[in-house]
């Protein structure tokens, strides 16, 4: 990788180029700008796949507004790492500062407005695409999100200089395994936000694929991917959900099957049926009858043979 004296890419840019390459990448309205008394430079650069930029300028003001959201059409989400300066973030109805070694989360197809300190404000910014970020969040951040000082930052900071430095082959590294660990750490970043989103979005969700299951549960073809697809969420926020609340999908749907058998097996001893156990298991999703028995014999303490059996000699008293 070039130094900075002879790459182009880093070298100081007029006004009117670094508004041009800015305005390429975003629409918006620089206020106060003055290109007779700008300084600054404008570097996109790629981490593990994934678009990335390192900018730096002496602008005051940068305001993106509806009308810029719909001009350009953008919906990645920026993670905007603050390295040197003072910025304010006016953004999704908050007003956040950030000091050299904080990180914002922007969300471009909301009205923002950046104020910089006076002097050289320097910024890294991840671009993060929504479908991906959203898949592995398990919810859609709304933006303005706000963090400092944690190792998640640290480390996600250390990757994006990394990509940077002269010298580094990030090449040699599987770009898709080290995606996952950019957006792990990403996850790290929102566990607080994540939290709050649980509270009211993550439940209704969650009662809604319980609904789903509850409707569904007979069908043999019932599965957590068959689940997630129909409640159009990503199989791991599926897994999310029920983890959060100490048990998986699967257990789950097995759960509602074996109290399902366990009702009809009792109901096959009232009325002194003779429909055979393996159609019970059927009736309830169960295709493999050796499988159905071992589960329930863990559930039950018995076998279903024994249990249709006990349940009957007690109906006979």
């Amino acid at each position: 990788m070039a130094n900075a004296a002879t790459d182009p890419a880093r070298q100081r840019l007029a006004g009117d180029k670094w508004a041009s390459f800015l305005r390429r990448s975003c629409a918006n309205d620089l206020v106060g700008f003055d290109p007779k008394t700008f300084m600054g430079w404008f570097q996109p650069y790629d981490v593990y796949g994934l678009n990335a930029l390192n900018a730096g300028s002496n602008i005051e003001r940068i305001n993106r507004t509806p009308r810029h959201a719909r001009l350009d059409g953008l919906e990645d989400y920026s993670l905007i790492f603050q390295l040197t300066g003072r910025t304010a973030f006016d953004h999704n109805d908050r007003l956040v500062e950030l000091d050299a070694g904080d990180v914002i989360l922007v969300d471009p197809t909301r009205a923002m407005t950046v104020f910089n300190e006076p002097g050289l404000v320097r910024h890294l910014a991840l671009h993060l695409p929504r479908q991906q970020l959203v898949s592995h969040l398990g919810f859609e951040p709304k933006g303005g999100l706000h963090r400092t000082g944690t190792s998640a930052n640290r480390l996600l900071l250390q990757l994006m200089r990394e990509a940077l430095r002269e010298g580094v082959d990030v090449n040699d590294l599987p770009e898709p395994q080290m995606q996952l660990v950019v957006f792990d750490l990403l996850a790290a970043l929102f566990t607080r936000e994540r939290v709050e989103q649980t509270s009211h979005y993550g439940e209704k969700v969650f009662t809604r694929i319980c609904h789903l299951i509850e409707a569904r549960f007979c069908d043999p073809e019932l599965t957590p991917s068959a689940v997630a697809s129909e409640a159009r969420i990503s199989v791991r926020y599926l897994q999310k959900l029920f983890s959060a609340r100490g048990t998986t999908c699967g257990h789950f749907i097995r759960a509602l099957r074996l109290d399902r058998a366990s009702h009809l097996l009792r109901r096959r001893a009232l009325l002194k049926s003779d429909q055979p156990l393996g159609d019970v298991a059927f009736t309830c999703g169960f295709l493999d009858y050796p499988h159905f028995s071992r589960k329930f014999r863990e559930r039950f303490g018995r076998a279903p043979s024994v249990y249709a059996r006990d349940d009957g000699a007690q109906f006979d008293k």
